[in-house]
């Protein structure tokens, strides 16, 4: 159980690095780019930014966080195989926290950014259990 709790820890750590590059993408897109459309801001943004955070994040958890479990069987196509099981689990992840972001606008009003700040709190737990029991699981 410990390292799970460890693991659990480094996991919500690393990903304020990932939540820094999602919420700072977001935010040059639909104020910058995309301007005040509702596409652009509520649609686009947040899935570009929900890309480069996918990277980030899975970029620190393939060498620290999950470090352990991959060392034994470090490549470039096990990076790459893994960074596919990771983004694929993201973005179902994502879609729950999507639809939380667009729920939490619908009923408050608020700013895109606070939505999705709001929605990615939800979504982090089923995050964590997904990369740690599917993507880097331990081999048999």
């Amino acid at each position: 159980m410990l390292p799970v709790l460890v693991r659990y820890v480094k996991f919500l750590g690393t990903s304020v690095i990932g939540t820094f590059t999602d919420m700072l993408v977001v935010w040059l897109l639909s104020d910058f780019v995309f301007e005040k459309g509702y596409w652009g801001e509520y649609l686009l943004s947040p899935v570009l930014s929900f890309q480069c955070a996918v990277l980030v994040n899975y970029t620190t958890f393939y060498f620290y966080v999950w470090k352990d479990k991959v060392a034994s069987r470090r490549s470039v196509r096990f990076f790459f195989r893994r960074y596919l099981a990771y983004n694929l689990s993201c973005s179902g992840v994502f879609l729950l926290r999507f639809g939380a972001m667009l729920l939490i606008e619908r009923f408050t009003g608020w700013d895109v950014v606070i939505c999705s700040l709001l929605a990615m709190c939800v979504s982090g737990i089923i995050n964590f259990l997904l990369t740690d029991n599917i993507v880097f699981r331990s081999r048999k």
